[in-house]
């Protein structure tokens, strides 16, 4: 999968995540997101086992 697929492919879920939910809901899914990925990214850099 080249790059502008994958950013295809994160687009498309994230639309499909966000149907049919209020702005809270997609802004704490978000919030989550971001947090998730920010301690894989932690996790990752300080050699986690």
């Amino acid at each position: 999968m080249n790059s502008c697929e994958f950013v295809t492919l994160i687009s498309g879920l994230a639309c499909a995540i966000a149907q049919g939910k209020s702005q809270k809901e997609i802004n704490t899914l978000a919030t989550f997101f971001v947090q998730l990925g920010d301690t894989l990214a932690t996790l990752s850099v300080t050699n986690f086992n």
